[in-house]
């Protein structure tokens, strides 16, 4: 056995701050002299108070409106599916520039007369968009959002 491999316990107990001058961490115990700090329960301000003075989220003025976190549909209007046939999906919009990605949401609305008869598989469409659709013997499929493929230059340098 070597020395540094003995497994030794410390016993030492905590050390009791604020126990007079001759115990190492008497009188002011680390907290410095006066202040709001120096007292007991300055734990309990709330986040970004300034001492009584108007917190800096206070006094920054707020913007308007609302920011939502989802991010918007690509919308793609009846009146340009008519230059479509067959199925049609998200791929399928996005060859014919309907839409900049087919990996992100799709909502088709409708907009003037829809005369191609299709079957659209997206994400969203308005209700007067499958009444359009169904008018013209067309129907509508909910699907989920495409995945990307993984590439298999990723999973080969994984192995």
């Amino acid at each position: 056995m070597k020395y540094n491999d003995l497994e030794v316990s410390r016993n030492r107990r905590p050390s009791r701050k604020g126990r007079g001058i001759s115990a190492g961490q008497g009188k002011t115990a680390g907290r410095g002299t006066k202040g709001q700090k120096a007292r007991t329960g300055h734990r309990k301000m709330p986040a970004g108070f300034m001492g009584g003075q108007r917190a800096i989220m206070q006094a920054i003025p707020k913007l308007k409106g609302f920011k939502s976190i989802h991010e918007k549909a690509q919308v793609v209007y009846t009146e340009n599916l008519n230059s479509l046939k067959g199925d049609v999906d998200n791929f399928v919009l996005a060859e014919n520039n309907l839409i900049k990605t087919p990996y992100k949401r799709t909502k088709i609305i409708s907009r003037d007369e829809l005369t191609a008869k299709i079957t659209l598989k997206t994400q969203f469409a308005s209700k007067s968009a499958v009444a359009a659709l169904e008018k013209v013997g067309g129907k509508f499929e909910k699907t989920p959002v495409p995945m990307r493929e993984k590439s298999e230059k990723k999973s080969s340098e994984a192995k």
